[in-house]
């Protein structure tokens, strides 16, 4: 983590009045000034020579960050998907896919805090994920990073990583505005965890003071359908409108960007909580896939996109804005779906959300960046959402710290073609959702132990007599992975432990 002594450095820094406010661990006064200085700070450390320094080649950047969709649902992955995608398509007509990338852990809270943070989910120490901030505030983000290097920076959506809830009448801090996005207009977590209620800036907009029943779609699975929990809901929610409010109020950080004539790039990180439950299509998207209210909620997705892709065209602002579109983890998507549907979700790939296994971290990752990224690329280059941390500190030319972004490997040469002497990712490590590590080497990959360690079933195995201890997979050749080769390789399984631990216990991969 990049962390920086706030009590050393208090007396050797001024404070900054345009810095935002700040409370952190800490309330008050003494926390304000703290925020203040942690970019005073990040901006020396990424050798920044002012915080609204920029260079003129700084291109705005859109993250489209959508919820629980796999590998094997947009078509240009899988081109017997039943679920049309045109616009995240164009993306990939336009700009580069990649066809090895992969969330920093299987579920909402983990794949959110690695693409943030550029640091491994399983090395937070901090918070609850839900009840307390999981970033700490003197941490280095893609926010900050940005920030302090001149960007106008806006957070649109689920956010999922904490906040200090001390009543709807106070402030909710250890967000994002906390963490260095300018503005903020979002949810606290997903659509199907109350209570429900919209957040701007560090305050909900109306408490959750109406009771609400849970639903449950018959005939799917308890986290399949329509399904919500029971809880409290503010008046001015309804869940099946937060998709298109969010595309709405991503559409205006945009318009009011181009209005306002700045010369600050803009970085805006649009986080969407679908296909993620409850599955609620508008009803002009009824119909519109083969693979039911999943298909054509995510139809409904697809089309939000392209309301945004459009207002950076109408706005003139296409040719200079990289945007980079993904999934945060694999979906909900059983066997018997796949066979009552004739929809594969998991393009091929073995388990779904929360998995040891590729469906749940292997996404699909876009990239389109005109002038910079051919169009219709494609690369198997090993990629994790740690990864943007380091590749954005690259495009604004600065160093990260040492100790900031400890798993993040920029890939911005292999976006540009540009030789670089700087070190490529060569390891992956990721913990499942029970905590079941795995780690990638080139076409090996190492799971250290039996069974999903998510939600597929069995989720833990306990090894037999004579049977294998743990799983490794030849991913060239067993993409699905089907054959276990953990003793045919002994050699290769004794290196990859060897490595795994050394990973974990190092505290980064860099």
């Amino acid at each position: 983590m990049a962390k920086f002594n706030f009590d050393k450095t208090l007396t050797e820094f001024p404070t900054n009045s345009a810095c935002v406010e700040f409370a952190s661990l800490r309330f008050g006064f003494r926390a304000k000034l703290l925020f203040a200085l942690a970019l005073v700070l990040i901006a020396q450390s990424i050798d920044a020579p002012s915080l609204s320094a920029v260079s003129d080649e700084s291109p705005n950047i859109v993250i489209i960050l959508v919820d629980d969709m796999g590998y094997g649902d947009a078509s240009c992955y899988n081109s017997n998907s039943k679920i049309p995608t045109p616009n995240i398509d164009s993306l990939a007509r336009d700009g580069m896919r990649f066809t090895d990338a992969h969330a920093p852990g299987p579920l909402c809270h983990l794949s959110r805090y690695g693409l943030m943070t550029g640091e491994y989910p399983f090395r937070a120490t901090t918070g609850k994920w839900r009840q307390q901030p999981s970033i700490a505030s003197d941490q280095i983000t893609i926010a900050s990073l940005l920030n302090a290097s001149g960007y106008q920076t806006a957070m649109v959506g689920k956010w999922h990583l904490g906040f200090y809830e001390n009543g709807y009448d106070q402030p909710l801090k250890g967000g994002p505005v906390d963490v260095g996005f300018d503005s903020y207009f979002g949810i606290r977590a997903s659509t199907d965890i109350p209570p429900y209620f919209y957040i701007r800036g560090d305050r909900a907009v109306q408490a959750p003071t109406q009771p609400v029943e849970a639903v449950q779609s018959p005939g799917w699975s308890p986290i399949q359908g329509a399904f919500s929990r029971e809880g409290l809901i503010a008046p001015d929610l309804e869940l099946r409108d937060v998709l298109p409010r969010f595309t709405q109020e991503a559409i205006e950080v945009i318009d009011n960007h181009a209005k306002s004539k700045t010369e600050k790039p803009l970085m805006l990180y649009l986080a969407y909580p679908a296909p993620h439950t409850p599955w609620l299509p508008a009803p002009e998207f009824d119909g519109k896939s083969q693979a039911s209210m999943y298909g054509d909620f995510t139809c409904m997705v697809d089309a939000n996109i392209g309301q945004v892709l459009k207002a950076l065209d109408r706005n003139q602002m296409r040719e200079d804005t990289m945007v980079i579109f993904t999934s945060d983890n694999g979906p909900v998507w059983y066997d018997a779906d796949v066979d009552k549907y004739d929809h594969d979700s998991s393009g091929g790939l073995r388990g779904m959300k929360a998995d040891a296994w590729e469906c749940g971290h292997r996404m699909p990752f876009l990239i389109r960046w005109p002038g910079n990224v051919a169009e219709g690329a494609t690369s198997d280059h090993l990629v994790c959402f740690t990864d943007l941390l380091a590749t954005f500190a690259d495009i604004v030319g600065k160093q990260l710290p040492p100790d900031g972004g400890p798993d993040s490997f920029s890939f911005l040469p292999k976006l540009t073609g540009k030789p670089t002497e700087q070190p490529m990712r060569e390891h992956l490590v990721i913990a499942a959702g029970s905590k079941m590590f795995t780690i990638r080497e080139g076409k090996w990959k190492y799971i250290a132990g039996l069974g999903s360690g998510g939600f597929s079933k069995p989720k833990n195995v306990k090894p037999v007599a004579g049977d294998p201890l743990a799983q490794l997979y030849n991913l060239d050749a067993d993409l699905g992975e089907t054959n276990n080769l953990y003793q045919e390789h002994p050699a290769v399984v004794s290196r990859l432990k060897s490595k795994l631990k050394e990973i974990i216990e190092e505290g980064h991969s860099r």
